[in-house]
């Protein structure tokens, strides 16, 4: 096989800047051992998240310049919303500033005490909303989605046995609506099948309970369908997307992922009460229901960014360099979530650092080494994430401790990548001086993102 080279030339550059592993000991002292207090000046390779880092297309920029500023009625708002109805076929568009305000937004309409919102595996801000407004978010990941070195085509699959039983213990009554994330952040970047959308779809008629997608990385889980499902193999990617909408009734996106753009979002559905409600709460919290919180040239971007991600040449780059970064790891004995996801490397921490327990955050501390050791910026998702103490004290941890590398569309090259693979092997190679942490602060909801931690 040939070189997979970047369907893209570069037109801008920015500088990295270089810094001493000394300097970022420093640093990371000043940041509580915590890299999202890091000023971006600080990291060289920054990995921590795929969302909103997007270089955009020289098309985008020009559809920039080219946006309708109106407050009400924009032209870049009817563009857009032609793109993702043409995409997804739901009635409704709305947008928002990022995917977070779409499901705040969602939430705080079918949300609240005694209800119930099931899932293969929530994120991070699903997740925190569904609580914040009362409700609790269940996770019904398949048992081989939870065994990061069993290697199976989609591990993101939600378990339907489960979901039925639960469905019958809790009562249809008290579930608003039932979520698939495609592809599974969470569980490892893994990809969900169309057989299981499928079957929760059936699911969903038997009891008549809605059907939402977490959509911000639709066309990755349509690309992996093509790859693995043998009946998608002569479909396109955009046909296969059409497809996984079809079977839904509405979905939320964080356009910062697959829509290819800086910022950006939107909520989407058929049922016009909710939507109805929905508009109201966007003109409250984000703005009008023709910007929802964007400057309207960001809807010109967006629109521009939903096409350009279906392209097959981008989808093969985007999986097949993110799975080179995969095999150079694990030939070098580093422990993966296999096989590899479309937009991450998730470093199996428990593995990776068997020494320390996971109540003092195995995945945190490599999180720590390997930015003190090259400058490169990654983000836990394990017991610091999604941990939590019972009325005992007791910690509660995840299935899974993983550090999560994710890689941002257009922006490094290969040689980046496998700068990041040596700085890894290396970390790996001194493993067994990572110590653990403890947390001297944390916030009641998304504790990641300002938590305060030391070593033990």
């Amino acid at each position: 096989m040939k070189t997979i080279i970047e369907p893209f030339k570069i037109k801008s550059v920015e500088p990295l800047r270089f810094t001493t592993e000394s300097e970022r000991t420093d640093l990371l002292r000043i940041a509580h051992n915590n890299p999202f207090y890091l000023r971006s000046d600080d990291v060289l390779i920054d990995l921590l998240t795929d969302s909103g880092t997007t270089a955009m297309s020289s098309k985008q920029w020009a559809a920039v310049m080219d946006g309708d500023e109106a407050y009400a009625g924009s032209r870049s708002y009817f563009a857009f919303e032609d793109i993702v109805r043409d995409l997804t076929g739901f009635s409704h568009i709305i947008p928002t500033h990022q995917g977070r305000a779409a499901e705040k937004i969602l939430f705080s309409i079918i949300g609240g005490e005694g209800k119930y919102i099931p899932n293969n595996t929530h994120f991070d801000t699903t997740r925190a909303n569904i609580e914040f407004s009362g409700a609790k978010a269940v996770d019904f990941l398949t048992d081989i989605g939870k065994s990061p070195e069993t290697i199976a085509d989609f591990k993101g699959d939600m378990d339907i046995p489960t979901l039925i039983d639960f469905i019958e213990e809790v009562g249809r009554e008290n579930i608003p609506l039932i979520m698939i994330t495609v592809t599974n952040n969470s569980g490892g970047g893994q990809p969900v099948s169309m057989a299981n959308i499928r079957a929760v779809r059936r699911v969903c008629d038997t009891y008549n309970i809605p059907l939402f997608l977490d959509a911000c990385r639709f066309a990755e889980n349509a690309y992996f369908i093509k790859l693995r499902e043998p009946e998608y193999a002569h479909r396109t990617a955009r046909d296969i997307a059409r497809e996984m909408f079809s079977y839904a009734d509405g979905c939320t996106m964080s356009a910062k992922k697959d829509g290819m753009v800086n910022t950006g979002g939107f909520l989407a559905m058929n049922d016009e009460e909710w939507a109805m409600k929905a508009r109201n709460v966007l003109i409250i919290t984000e703005g009008f229901t023709t910007y929802g919180g964007l400057a309207r040239r960001d809807l010109e971007a967006m629109a521009l960014g939903l096409d350009e991600v279906l392209d097959e040449n981008y989808l093969h780059y985007r999986i097949r360099s993110t799975e080179y970064f995969g095999e150079k790891l694990t030939a070098a004995g580093v422990p993966l979530m296999l096989p590899t996801g479309g937009h991450a490397i998730y470093i199996d921490a428990k593995r990776f650092a068997p020494h320390i327990p996971v109540h003092q955050f195995p995945g945190q501390s490599v999180v720590c080494a390997i930015y003190r050791h090259g400058g490169i910026r990654s983000c836990e998702i394990g017991s610091l994430m999604f941990g939590k103490t019972d009325a005992h004290g007791v910690h509660q941890a995840p299935p899974m401790e993983l550090v999560r590398l994710a890689i941002p569309r257009r922006v490094y090259t290969q040689s980046h990548i496998d700068y990041c693979i040596e700085v890894i092997c290396e970390v790996y190679e001194q493993r067994h001086h990572l110590r653990g942490m403890t947390l001297q602060y944390e916030a009641p909801f998304l504790r990641h993102f300002t938590a305060r931690l030391e070593y033990i």
